[in-house]
């Protein structure tokens, strides 16, 4: 009798597997293409229930992924980060709502970043040493984005060596590929480093040069020229600089193969160039 429970069991096992796979595999599948802003027209508004579905999927999928395959496990989460990310920064209206989002994803990402075991080997010591050592320049600098914006709702955790943990991300970034997404890495801690004060490591004439050799790698990602103006032009006192910067934003956009390069960062990019061209009467 046990041995042919012991038999059925297998068969249910054997029949299972693939299945289970199978429904991983086509859960991603829509998941990425859900989060895919460059094939087809993109969408602004639509893209808000293309991202919560992507998220669903996602966490759908993960669990059922081979433990053993971690390759693809951290890539599943970097796309939860990125996804959490997005949907806080254009579409969720309220401040409970964005820390929440903004925490999932520097989960995600910090969940990623652990699937290493030279990280964890380090974080034992020290979490800023294991971040500045870290390898995975997307799960460094998704965790460094969710997790900063995060901690604007939680100032004990930023004041508690928060902000550092964000400069360490970007700075181990920046060394990885300073040109992932179009310069991220430099363009995240230039404005980090406009915005916070001096005594918690903010530097505007570092964020000056940071913002601006991020627009040396890609000008058409054109959050580095709007950052540039919003966060460093302005605040030093130079209007017709950064109403320079916001309308070779809104001339640049013109262009569709630049819009198309980055579809959803430009397109927030350009919302956010004509709220500042108006709020500093740019001629």
């Amino acid at each position: 009798m046990r041995a042919h429970l012991a038999l059925a069991l297998l068969a249910v096992l054997w029949v299972s597997a693939p299945s289970v796979a199978n429904h991983a595999d086509g859960a991603l599948g829509d998941a990425d293409a859900l989060l895919d802003c460059w094939t087809g027209t993109f969408d602004f508004d639509a893209y808000e229930s293309r991202l919560r579905e992507a998220i669903r999927l996602y966490e759908e999928a993960l669990p059922l992924l081979d433990p053993a395959d971690v390759v693809r496990q951290a890539r599943v989460l970097n796309c939860l980060a990125r996804a959490y990310f997005e949907l806080a920064q254009a579409y969720l209206t309220t401040d409970a709502d964005r820390k929440a989002a903004y925490e999932q994803g520097a989960n995600c990402a910090l969940a990623s970043l652990r699937l290493d075991p030279g990280f964890v080997a380090r974080e034992a010591n020290s979490f800023r040493d294991a971040l500045s050592n870290a390898s995975d320049v997307a799960a460094v600098f998704w965790y460094g984005n969710d997790f900063g914006c995060y901690i604007r709702y939680d100032l004990l955790r930023a004041f508690g060596g928060g902000t550092r943990d964000v400069v360490a991300c970007y700075e181990r970034a920046i060394a990885l590929d300073e040109t992932y997404l179009g310069g991220a890495p430099l363009r995240s801690l230039g404005c980090y480093s406009a915005q916070v004060p001096s005594f918690l490591g903010g530097d505007l004439k570092r964020a000056d040069e940071l913002l601006r050799r991020a627009a040396e790698i890609d000008v058409n990602y054109l959050e580095n020229l709007v950052s540039l103006a919003q966060w460093v032009l302005e605040p030093a006192g130079d209007r017709a600089g950064a109403c320079a910067a916001l309308q070779d934003v809104i001339a640049r956009a013109v262009n569709p193969e630049v819009m198309g390069a980055w579809p959803f960062y430009n397109e927030l990019s350009v919302r956010q160039a004509r709220k500042l061209l108006a709020s500093y009467a740019c001629p």
